[in-house]
């Protein structure tokens, strides 16, 4: 079997993206799914997206974690799914698309992609940290160094508490800059690695500090090992809203891939 792939990346966060419109791409096939991310035996990447028809929007974004499982909404992916939907002639400057937590609006510019992602109405404290729902769980940490954390072993360890059963959740370590900015290293649940960025992780931090009052802008700047991202919100004092993730979406190549 034969099938066309693309390579696309934001803030080094990087998809195997799938042209899926014609449904002869076998979603359901997860072993083939991580197979196609491995890193070393398939092509590798975070996660796999299918592009699909929608009825009711201009499309609609299947997203699998690298171990090959379905997975909640990626932010970072929502945006390089909106870039590759343009590569293919779907949308051009703006979209609503269909992903696992809902609709979402998205806007192209010059090769940064702005999506919204949704409200949060609830941040909870925990003894660890802060924990929310940005499309995906996170738990926030602050560091006074984020580099010398152990994110490997520090994330996993807190990925699997029992507190977050049965789903687990992603781990977030976060350095204060100043008032508007942050530095930040994420472990995700589904790759069970860092990663060079994550968008709702980057949407989970934004929103936790500022709800702490460590932040003093409703625009951050969040600085990953893959480059930086930008999310801008509204706080009424009770729910976040207009929350849009910001950030450069790339294609890296394309090709095919013989199984």
């Amino acid at each position: 079997m034969k099938i066309h792939f693309y390579k696309y990346q934001g803030a080094g966060n990087d998809f195997v993206m799938i042209d899926n419109r014609s449904g002869s791409f076998p979603t359901t096939n997860h072993k083939l799914v991580q197979q196609l991310c491995d890193r070393r035996f398939g092509i590798g990447a975070d996660g796999l997206i299918a592009l699909e028809p929608s009825e009711n929007t201009d499309f609609k974004m299947l997203y699998y974690n690298s171990d090959g499982n379905f997975g909640s909404m990626c932010g970072n992916g929502g945006r390089c799914a909106v870039a590759f939907a343009a590569k293919l002639g779907i949308v051009e400057k703006q979209t609503t698309f269909e992903a696992s937590d809902g609709l979402h609006t998205a806007k192209i510019s010059d090769g940064t992609v702005s999506l919204s992602m949704h409200d949060v109405t609830e941040i909870k404290k925990l003894d660890t940290g802060l924990f929310l729902n940005t499309g995906s769980p996170h738990l926030v940490l602050v560091v006074d160094d984020v580099e010398t954390v152990d994110v490997a072993s520090l994330g996993a360890q807190f990925r699997n508490d029992p507190i977050f059963a049965p789903g687990g959740t992603n781990v977030n370590f976060v350095q204060i800059v100043d008032g508007s900015t942050l530095k930040m290293r994420t472990f995700e649940r589904g790759v069970e690695a860092e990663t060079l960025a994550c968008g709702t992780g980057a949407t989970a931090a934004a929103l936790a500090l500022f709800y702490e009052k460590k932040l003093l802008s409703n625009r951050v700047n969040l600085h990953v090992a893959g480059g930086t991202l930008a999310v801008h919100f509204s706080f009424d004092g009770r729910a976040f809203t207009a929350v849009e993730l910001i950030g450069p979406a790339t294609e890296v190549y394309s090709g095919t891939v013989d199984l």
